[in-house]
């Protein structure tokens, strides 16, 4: 098995490449009908559940009659107002919750619906390499151009606009941020958001920022919100969801908010697009932002007890990972300079355990693997152990006695 690697042109949608992890769950469906126990760690979908007064008030919404119907495509007011006050209690941002607040079927859709929305051939998005996938391809998909922009360790994988030729920043319509970052775990300050909505506002660009790991985080680390950035109101949008920091990634429920005019555009796409959300999912959201969000410290102390683990077994290992103040991921280097691909496909063979290759978020994650902290434990120890014992025949790069 390989990592699709067709050229745009050739994709056979003509716009969308194959999905990697598509492939990857095809070989794990493969290997655990033979009996094999393959550990879970390349996927960032949360292990542990919401806690009980969300799936109480989800319960209870859908049992009632009244509660079946479509939705609007603005949420609830009081999902928008329970948002609202979420902002200012993370951030003391103030945002009104009728003209820059708007609910989500999951921030994905969100992301990928925003550059239909907002882009023409003509234009020229700043997509983080390495990065979330959806970026660049919901440019693609709407005809746009996507430029990779580096996130360098040597930067602390923050991008530098500087670099960015003129010609490109004059046809760029969105700049993409993504911090805690998927996949590196990297981290904005806030004075770095104040740089990119001034780089936003001097070329007239939408800075689309997304925050799906602001709350999961470690050691007393704040992530600040793009939104906190004197007057990022005018240029940025944030993307925000549940699906990270409630444990409710099944669950579609994210936000935009910020930019009234993006609202505007990505809610008239989204009329056209979908039906709303389900009544019962408006109501756990609300509650799951409004009521006790002290679960939400202990769950996170429950991710550092396995990012240390993790931290402590690859470093003994050899590896050098770079250690995450937030995410749900641990970026760190391969040894004896591995293809990220085959590396991955080789310890899924040898050792069953599921890694995400650094190269499927872009050129500049090659070399990289991301492993999630989405498993309990002793899942992860295991996984540590059995990475242990195969890693001779990985860092020797005995490839002929893997077969894959």
């Amino acid at each position: 098995m390989k990592i699709p690697t067709t050229p745009p042109s050739e994709y056979p949608t003509g716009k969308l490449k194959p999905n990697f992890f598509a492939a990857l769950n095809e070989r794990i469906t493969e290997l655990n009908s033979t009996g094999a126990d393959i550990i879970r760690l390349d996927i960032g979908s949360p292990d542990l559940p919401p806690a009980p007064h969300i799936v109480e008030a989800l319960t209870l919404a859908a049992s009632r009659s009244d509660s079946h119907g479509y939705q609007s495509h603005r949420g609830t007011a009081a999902l928008r107002e329970a948002w609202g006050k979420t902002y200012q209690r993370l951030h003391g941002t103030h945002l009104d919750s009728e003209t820059e607040i708007l609910p989500l079927l999951g921030s994905k859709e969100g992301i990928f619906h925003l550059s239909l929305a907002m882009l023409t051939p003509e234009d020229a998005v700043l997509v983080p390499d390495p990065g979330y996938q959806t970026y660049a391809q919901g440019a693609r998909f709407a005809g746009a151009e996507p430029f990779a922009v580096p996130l360098l360790p040597a930067n602390d994988h923050l991008p530098d606009l500087s670099s960015i030729p003129a010609e490109v920043v004059q046809r760029a319509k969105i700049l993409w941020l993504n911090y805690p970052n998927n996949p590196t775990s990297a981290t904005a300050p806030l004075h770095y958001f104040t740089q990119a909505v001034d780089f936003c506002r001097r070329f007239d660009i939408l800075l689309c920022h997304d925050a799906a790991y602001t709350q999961v985080t470690f050691n007393g680390y704040r992530a600040p919100s793009v939104l906190q950035a004197p007057g990022a109101i005018d240029v940025a949008v944030e993307f925000n969801t549940l699906s990270k920091s409630h444990n409710m990634a099944g669950w579609r429920s994210g936000v935009l908010a910020g930019k009234s005019e993006t609202l505007t555009a990505l809610l008239q796409l989204k009329s056209h697009a979908d039906s709303g959300h389900f009544f019962a999912v408006h109501e756990a959201s609300t509650a799951a932002l409004n009521e006790d969000q002290t679960w939400i410290q202990a769950r996170n102390a429950v991710y550092q007890e396995r990012r240390d683990a993790v931290i402590s077994a690859l470093s003994e290992m050899g590896f050098a990972p770079q250690v995450p103040k937030a995410s749900l991921y641990i970026w760190t280097p391969l040894p004896n300079s591995w293809d990220s691909n085959e590396f991955v496909l080789a310890l899924l063979e040898a050792a069953h355990v599921s890694l995400a290759p650094g190269s499927i978020f872009g050129s500049h994650g090659e070399g990289f693997v991301r492993l999630s902290l989405t498993q309990p434990l002793e899942r992860i120890t295991e996984a540590m152990e059995r990475i242990r014992s195969k890693l001779h025949i990985l860092t020797t790069k005995e490839k002929d006695n893997v077969h894959y």
